[in-house]
């Protein structure tokens, strides 16, 4: 896996396919190789360069010690673009990638064709401020929980009950979260604060942008997808169905067709 030094620090990232370039940005604790399951060949198939990496506290990229704040985090990404070359290019970001993506529109317009942006809030609500106090509680505690129960934890926050209630579907999933259960996210990432109001930033973007909402995310439900769609100036905004915050993973033809089909306007 090839590295691209930015911002002082390394990191990992692997390009696929040819044409016009598309950056995929993962949300948090997520590596880049997650893009490599549905989304990478499909945009390889409909003509892109798809290019994923590792954000910063992601091995094998860099696990820089100290807070991260999303400045950092799209600092990295611009420095990436910049760094292959690749710039004006189209942005794909989920959950923290989605705000990344956002933010490298707003701060740095020339290096972004488009953006599309999942499960993406622009503010947060009273349910989503008590997740989050209480994740940055648990990581304070530096609380140890069971495998078994952080596995169905996560099942439970990040799935639709479409999926939870599909006695096979439920079973290979709890699987692949039992698999990964005990992966710490690093603690700089852990810092990033995701209850402030952003509103005022996404009204700065000028590049076009599509807001893709799953309608059961717990995370990022769709009414806060769309008030973030609705700041942005030229934004439309989709919902796909039957999907909790890992909608492109549990829906993968429906997101991959939403994503495609607003790239091959730009």
């Amino acid at each position: 896996m090839p590295f691209a030094t930015v911002n002082g620090i390394r990191l990992a990232y692997e390009r696929s396919g040819a044409g016009k370039p598309v950056v995929l940005i993962m949300g948090t604790g997520g590596g880049g190789s997650a893009w490599t399951v549905h989304q990478v060949p499909a945009l390889n198939r409909a003509g892109y360069e798809a290019i994923t990496f590792d954000n910063r506290g992601i091995p094998p990229s860099d696990v820089p010690a100290g807070r991260y704040a999303l400045a950092d985090l799209a600092g990295d990404v611009s420095g990436l673009i910049e760094a292959l070359g690749v710039g004006p290019c189209s942005l794909v970001g989920t959950s923290l990638g989605a705000m990344v993506a956002s933010e490298v529109a707003a701060t740095r317009p020339e290096l972004v064709t488009c953006c599309v942006l999942m499960a993406m809030r622009g503010r947060s609500d009273a349910t989503r401020r008590a997740l989050s106090a209480a994740d940055r509680a648990m990581t304070a505690a530096s609380v140890e929980l069971p495998r078994e129960y952080e596995a169905v934890a996560a099942a439970l926050q990040m799935l639709s009950p479409a999926t939870l209630n599909d006695d096979t579907a439920a079973a290979g999933w709890l699987d692949i979260f039992m698999y990964s259960s005990g992966r710490k996210v690093s603690s700089g990432q852990a810092d990033i604060d995701f209850t402030a109001d952003r509103h005022a930033v996404l009204r700065t973007i000028k590049a076009p942008c599509r807001v893709i909402a799953f309608t059961d995310d717990l995370i990022c439900p769709p009414h806060l997808c769309a008030e973030a769609s609705e700041a942005i100036p030229d934004c439309d905004f989709t919902e796909i169905a039957a999907c909790g915050h890992l909608g492109y993973l549990e829906r993968p033809e429906e997101t991959n067709r939403a994503i495609i089909d607003f790239l091959d306007k730009y």
